[in-house]
């Protein structure tokens, strides 16, 4: 039988979602901290159509940052190559076949990279 300590709040009408473990908002959770696998220290360009009817766009994964981190290298790299885009999941997905453009942006951060992908 579960004890009843285990339960708690998972939505307040005035903060949303809540976090079962520390009961703070998820949004300002402190007991799940985004940490993400190290992975193998490669930077992936690929493009990608796939669920999109046809529209290419190009997914960078790899990049070993945390989720505040990887969303202003997203910027930076969307104003880099004048096309929107977004974070999901750890990857960024830039509209558009930019990988020619983000490589050499991304080697000059340091980080190795490599074309996945046809």
């Amino acid at each position: 039988m579960k004890k009843r300590s285990d339960g708690g709040l998972v939505f307040s009408t005035e903060q949303g979602r809540m976090c079962p473990d520390c009961r703070n908002p998820v949004s300002a959770c402190t007991c799940r901290q985004a940490t993400r696998p190290a992975g193998d220290g490669v930077v992936r360009v690929s493009r990608e159509t796939k669920g999109r009817k046809g529209k290419g766009v190009t997914l960078v994964t790899g990049i070993p940052l945390d989720e505040p981190a990887l969303k202003a290298l997203a910027k930076v790299l969307k104003a880099k190559c004048g096309t929107g885009g977004t974070v999901k999941d750890g990857v960024v997905e830039i509209q558009g076949d930019q990988r020619e453009i983000l490589v050499p942006l991304l080697q000059a951060e340091g980080w190795t990279v490599k074309r996945a992908g046809g």
